[in-house]
């Protein structure tokens, strides 16, 4: 009989265990945070169910169907967002909260405020619900400098400030990653215990990567740097093999590839879109802190993509995220083109 084995099996590292552990080596932590997260935890809890049974239960539906009952359906992405600013707000450790759904920031009741601000995609990918692909939630952790004023500002910061980002992916196993600042980890939900359980410890990008993943169908709009660079992936000049391209379209799914595989993804903008399509604050900055976190880069065609100061909350921004130095070629062309410009 193998003891050894029996006590890893036994002994599980849950995702509360986890943040306890790392709560014990900041004496002055209050336990602000621990309670944050464990309410993250539970909206993703409650979102992987719902994203479950979605086809069973005519989740899918319009806003505003009505089902056999008479009551009001509503489809997946409002009812994600209702689950996480509902688990956030009754926290009572958020000030501020920005989701994807809502057109303004929502400001939480001073009675129920904490010194955190969160921003969140509670659905990412929901237009893939249909057909089955890995969808998932993004979330990025602010801290506030004063709770009981707070403003706007508070949220524009970069990314470089946040404290803690991560993303729960719903597919053939619903896979929490998470980062507080030193290095990411992987947990995967048990649904016979309804415990996230670490699965993925310390998540290392490899240096380089052999595949890329970017929406070809935009490719006559591109600009000359990432043009060079897929061109590059495709029909390698120094002998090397060709990467292969995987593009999933659900941001979370291509990026849980990315970090776990090596590689690159790429939103770059183009004549159509100069400002790409993915969101500064809950989109690009968790992701990016989550590449860095795990030693790869996270670059705009300008700038480290952390350093971006965001003037508006739904601010977009093209990105280059993956290993190294699949990053550091595509930043070496577009230095080379910003010199001959």
């Amino acid at each position: 009989m193998d003891h050894a084995a029996d006590a890893r099996c036994t002994d599980l590292m849950t995702i509360t265990r986890y943040v306890l552990n790392e709560q014990t080596k900041h004496p002055e932590s209050q336990g602000d945070f621990t309670i944050l997260l464990s309410h993250i935890v539970l909206g993703c809890k409650y979102v992987c169910s719902a994203v479950n049974k979605a086809g069973l239960a005519k989740l899918l539906g319009l806003a505003g169907e009505t089902n056999v009952q008479g009551e009001e359906q509503k489809k997946l992405d409002v009812l994600s967002n209702e689950v996480f600013v509902n688990a956030l707000t009754s926290s009572g450790r958020t000030c501020i909260l920005v989701s994807e759904e809502d057109e303004e920031a929502t400001f939480v009741e001073p009675a129920l405020r904490g010194k955190y601000c969160v921003v969140f995609d509670p659905l990412d990918g929901s237009s893939n619900i249909d057909c089955g692909v890995s969808i998932g939630t993004i979330f990025g952790i602010y801290m506030v400098k004063d709770f009981k004023n707070v403003t706007l500002d508070e949220v524009l910061q970069p990314g470089k400030h946040m404290v803690a980002a991560g993303y729960c992916m719903y597919g053939s196993s619903c896979t929490l990653v998470l980062s507080t600042g030193s290095g990411v980890n992987g947990f995967t939900l048990d649904p016979s215990l309804g415990e996230y359980i670490l699965t993925h410890p310390n998540i290392k990008i490899p240096k380089r990567g052999k595949i890329y993943s970017v929406n070809e169908g935009n490719a006559k709009n591109w600009d000359g740097p990432t043009t060079k660079f897929v061109e590059k992936c495709k029909f390698p000049t120094d002998g090397s093999s060709p990467k292969s391209l995987r593009y999933i379209g659900s941001m979370v799914a291509d990026v849980h590839r990315t970090l776990l595989y090596g590689g690159i993804f790429m939103y770059p903008g183009d004549k159509k879109s100069p400002d790409g399509k993915l969101r500064v604050l809950y989109e690009v900055f968790p992701m990016s802190f989550l590449m860095e976190q795990a030693g790869g880069q996270a670059f705009t065609g300008k700038e480290r993509a952390l350093d971006l100061i965001p003037k508006k909350i739904h601010e977009r921004s093209p990105v280059f995220l993956g290993s190294y130095d699949d990053v550091e070629d595509i930043k070496a062309l577009y230095a080379a083109a910003a010199k001959n410009a």
